[in-house]
């Protein structure tokens, strides 16, 4: 028998506060691309050392492939939006939420569609020569 919940764990409420202040902030300085990247460059700069490597892996692979996308934070997650201001890809770092490992994942405004079946998200472990091509053509598809 499942365990009843009380609600939000204490990391999921952290996370909406911090969701929160992200509009707070997103209000006071406008929704500018260089605001975006500065707080971008902050969550990752934050990250313990491997979350942090994936991290600015994921943002250089972002910037070579789909520049268009916009830099803002998610959540606390490094994350890239549509011109509608829509996220289509984010880094969820594996210390986040305690987890075994980060996650490459894409939201539902991603071109990723392919049928009756497609990829939303991706464990990452580590980005290699073997790794990143792969990683580059999902978020190639998903800017469109």
């Amino acid at each position: 028998m499942a365990e009843k919940t009380t609600g939000l764990s204490a990391d999921e409420r952290a996370a909406v506060k911090q969701r929160a202040a992200e509009l707070r902030a997103e209000e006071k300085a406008g929704k500018t691309r260089e605001a975006g990247e500065q707080a971008v460059r902050e969550a990752i700069a934050a990250l313990p050392d491997d979350d942090r490597v994936l991290a600015e892996g994921i943002d250089r692979i972002v910037s070579e492939v789909a520049p268009h996308l916009v830099r803002k934070t998610w959540y606390g997650f490094p994350s890239y939006a549509d011109a509608n201001g829509k996220i289509v890809v984010f880094f969820k770092p594996a210390s986040k939420f305690a987890s075994r490992y980060a996650t490459l994942g894409f939201e539902e405004s991603a071109k990723l569609d392919d049928g009756e079946l497609w990829v939303t998200s991706f464990a990452v472990l580590a980005i290699t020569e073997q790794t990143e091509p792969i990683i580059a053509d999902h978020i190639r598809k998903a800017a469109g």
